[in-house]
Formats: structure tokens, sequence, C-alpha cells
């Protein structure tokens, strides 16, 4: 095809939101095996054995109370306390084995979020560790175990939502490719993070010993910055899956289709985070010891793995549009001269 006919190929329509979301729904419904996924993850930390920190951790929670230095006015003292209530809260409830969902690719789950510490019929086995070097261990193991599982998530799901099936046999055969791939794009996110965040704490730190309300505007401007720095990478994960790309170059990908196709790509994961989160109230609203919650763990396996598809097909769309555009772009640059 020469140049001019490049020219003059009508332009692709850019990706559609609800074509992706209804395609998403249509391919989990398809096979709904997907969904023992976050499932099974579900299930493991509701009834499974819970792994509680409260031996290591309430100790120093507790002296907290005594840091009578820093309590030189009420404002300070009374968030000291709530500090202190809320540390204690997630001390009392946080298992170990939450650490299984991870970031940036994994499992989802819904109990990772609620931290149960009741099921209904039973009474979960409760360990409580009381070596830190354990917990170190504990952690890093469920932490690598908890990627390995969402990689092969990952890939399950963007092969039935992309090319409309499930094969284990070549899902394991992509499995350690992926894996590494997303084990250096964890390490390159992570290290992104750290640069980012330890002088932004070293500023936020000295507004808070100045004045707390100055403090407040430091992290709400610190936020909206993190926040403009993450949206370019919300779809630095998938490149690795939907076109086998290696980290870097997935993260490349990433921030081209998000800023040539920055209005619909922002609208589609807003509507993303509306459905997960407003359904999640309603599928977070039974009693953990409540028969009725296991049907807020279905709706949440359905919904999100429906939704993880519908962001491939998304992807997809986009990187495929912006791909034309780039080469109708050349083509132009090459009839002009």
């Amino acid at each position: 095809m020469d140049t001019k006919a490049m020219v003059d190929e009508a332009l692709p329509a850019p990706p559609s939101l609800m074509k992706a979301i209804i395609a998403g729904f249509d391919a989990v419904a398809a096979h709904i095996s997907l969904i023992l996924f976050p499932l099974a993850l579900d299930l493991i930390l509701w009834f499974g054995p819970h792994l509680k920190v409260s031996k290591i951790f309430m100790p120093v929670i507790e002296s907290m109370g005594s840091l009578t230095g820093f309590q030189n006015s009420q404002e300070t003292t009374e968030l000291l306390q709530i500090n202190k209530e809320l540390l204690t809260f997630i001390a009392e409830r946080f298992n170990v084995l939450s650490i299984l969902r991870t970031y940036p690719v994994g499992v989802p789950s819904l109990m990772a979020s609620r931290l149960p510490v009741e099921a209904p019929g039973i009474q979960p086995f409760t360990w409580d560790i009381e070596s830190f070097l354990i917990l170190i261990i504990i952690l890093g193991t469920f932490l690598f175990v908890g990627l390995l599982l969402g990689v092969f998530y990952y890939i399950s799901v963007s092969k039935a939502a992309l090319y409309k099936k499930f094969d284990l046999l070549s899902n394991a055969r992509e499995w350690p490719r992926a894996s590494l791939q997303v084990l250096l794009l964890a390490i390159i996110l992570f290290a992104l993070f750290l640069a980012v965040t330890i002088p932004a704490s070293c500023v936020l730190t000295a507004l808070a010993l100045g004045s707390p309300s100055l403090s407040n505007l430091g992290a709400l401007l610190y936020f909206g910055f993190l926040l403009w720095l993450a949206f370019p990478l919300l779809l630095s994960t998938h490149g690795i899956f939907a076109n086998n790309d290696n980290a870097i170059n997935s993260v490349r990908r990433s921030v081209r289709v998000t800023r040539m196709t920055l209005p619909g790509t922002g609208l589609f994961f807003l509507v993303i985070l509306v459905i997960s989160q407003g359904l999640d109230i309603l599928w977070g609203s039974p009693s953990e010891n409540s028969w009725f919650a296991a049907v807020g763990v279905a709706g949440h396996a359905f919904v999100t793995t429906a939704l993880l598809a519908a962001s491939f097909v998304y992807y997809k769309e986009a990187d495929h549009w912006v791909q034309t555009m780039i080469l109708r772009l050349r083509a132009k640059s090459t009839g002009r001269t």
C-alpha cells in the first residue's frame, strides 16, 4: 500500500468504553472457571488459618502513648491517639495470608481488605507469630507465591478476553517469561515509588512538626503529584500479557497509550473504579460470620475478573488505535517531504 493510500484510508474508531466492558463480562461468562482464582483466595482468607502479628507489633503500638515529647499540643495528642487506635485495629485483625493479594499484578480479593477474624460455622485456626525473623520469611514467601499466582491469573484472563480461549498448558508455558517481566516491573515501580516517597516524607515530617495544617496541604499536593505520576503507568502490566512486551517496553507503551487516549482512558478507569468500589460496598455489607457474605465473595470474584478482562480488551483496542494514528502521522510527514 503506497503512502497516499495510507493517508486516505479511513481512520479507525477510538476505543469504546462500553464495548470493552461488555466484552469483558462476556469473556468471563464464557469462561466462568476464571473466577475460581479470586474465589479460592477469598475462601482461604475467610476460612483458612489466620496468621496474626499482634504479639510483635502491639508492644510497639502501646509505646506510642509514652511519646510525651511530641505531645506539645492538643491537636498532636489527638492525632497520636487516633493513629494508635487505627494501628491497634489493624494489628488485631491483620492476616499475613492477605499478602497473597499482590500488586501491581495479583489475584483480587474482597477479604484481603475486610480482614475477617470470624467465619460462619467454624472458628478459624489462629497462630500469633512471635518472631520477627519468621514473619519476614513468611511475608517474603507469600509475596512471591502471590505474585506468581497473580501472573497466571492475568495470563488466563488476557487469553480469554483477547483470544476467547482458556488453555492451562498454553498459559503455563508463558508463565515463566511473564513472571520474570512482572518481577522486573514490580522492582522498577517500587524503586520509582521510593525515589518519590522518601524525599516527600522528609518534607512532610518537617511540615508536621512546624504546623499540622501546613502538613495537610503538603500531603494533598503530594498525593496529587503521585496521582499525576501513576496515571500513565496504570496499563504498564498489560503489555506483558497482551503483547509479550518486556517490562521496559510495557511501561513505554502504557505511557504512550494513556497520553494519546487520555480523555477516554481516564473515563474508562473512572467507570471501572466506580463499578468496583461501589459494588464492594454491597459485597461487604453482610457480616463476616454470615453465610450471606459468600454471595458477596462470589459476586466480587465475577465482577473484578470481568473488569480485568475489560481492561485487556480496552488496552488492545487503544494500543491498535495509537499505532494506527502514529502510522498516519508518519505517512503524512513522508508525503509532505
